[in-house]
């Protein structure tokens, strides 16, 4: 009579290497399936109802709950969107206020990671926890703090410019008295102001990425590049730069995707959707969406435009990635 013993010893000996390799293979996407079920849940499914709002007419909450039919308009809301010269206007804003982000962002993330990395230990650690202090604060929170720091009559930026002498600051800004001046009226200043809440909050993380990167980089190969005379930009383009290439490719994908997105401090600087020469992406479709009267539909429409947007940002990325790979 067999023994389970041999029967488990005959069933591994009949067992092919290619069917034992096609179990293994399975292992790790029956791992992944939880995470992929809770991504499905939180993120696929409500993309899809934005995606299914786009083709609707939808102007009332009732709409929503169920309470009444939903008017198939096929794409009637990209067309409207695509052909009203106001949304060029606004992906003109979007596009300009990403680029201009991203570049200062990476500039200002990638000097402060050297400086971290040439900082001893303790101060290295100590810079890099006040740094990270504005990454870790709340959108929210960081945005009302600098939108008091421009308050038109007690904030820091209005008392300093009151401090300037009368002639120095007429000459250079034709004013002296800077109570009560709007900050965010100006469409120009809202943005640079804008720009400089969404930096302070954006580069730690580039710097602490960067200086993650730059611990991975043989410091014999920046030696060497010293020896043969090479002062610290030609050690950097040469030597550091091409190593963090896939690392900055990353950033400057998540910095992309980040700043195209941004709407909290956008919101709350300007108070809500009133002042539509401001208007990016984000803020529009909201605006759109829910400014009386609401169109769901249409803020919908315009949600996908900003994600398909997206998606060919990063598609470009990760096929470089790819050509970069098959080429070396």
């Amino acid at each position: 009579m067999t023994t389970l013993t041999e029967a488990t010893g005959e069933a591994a000996a009949r067992e092919t290497p290619a069917r034992r390799r096609r179990r293994v293979d399975r292992l790790p996407y029956l791992l992944l399936l939880p995470c992929l079920a809770i991504i499905a849940v939180l993120l696929l499914w409500p993309l899809g109802q934005v995606v299914m709002m786009s083709f609707y007419k939808l102007n009332s909450v009732r709409q929503l709950r169920g309470d009444r039919e939903w008017p198939w308009v096929g794409l009637a809301n990209y067309t409207q969107i695509l052909g009203d010269p106001f949304f060029r206007t606004v992906l003109r804003n979007t596009v300009l206020f990403a680029v201009a982000n991203v570049v200062l962002t990476m500039i200002l993330g990638t000097l402060v990671g050297l400086l971290l990395n040439r900082l001893g230990r303790k101060m290295a650690t100590f810079v890099a926890s006040c740094v990270m202090l504005a990454w870790a604060t709340p959108a929210l929170t960081g945005t009302i703090v600098w939108k008091w720091i421009f308050d038109d009559t007690s904030g820091l930026a209005t008392w300093l410019f009151n401090k300037l002498p009368d002639g120095l600051s007429t000459a250079l800004f034709g004013r002296s008295d800077w109570t009560g001046y709007g900050w965010f009226n100006d469409p120009l200043l809202f943005f640079a102001i804008l720009t400089l809440v969404v930096v302070w909050h954006s580069f730690p993380f580039i710097a602490v990425s960067v200086l993650a990167g730059l611990k991975s980089v043989p410091s014999e190969l920046q030696e060497a590049a010293r020896v043969d005379g090479a002062g610290p930009w030609r050690v950097f383009w040469s030597v550091t730069f091409p190593m963090l290439r896939p690392v900055f490719g990353i950033l400057v994908v998540l910095s992309t995707i980040w700043d195209f997105k941004v709407f909290t401090q956008q919101f709350v600087l300007a108070g809500g959707t009133q002042d539509r020469s401001t208007f990016m992406l984000s803020i529009y479709s909201y605006a759109e969406a829910f400014s009386p009267p609401p169109k769901y539909g249409l803020g919908s429409a315009i949600a996908v435009i900003l994600t398909l947007i997206l998606l060919v940002v990063t598609g470009v990325y990760v096929r470089m990635v790819l050509r970069q790979e098959d080429e070396s």
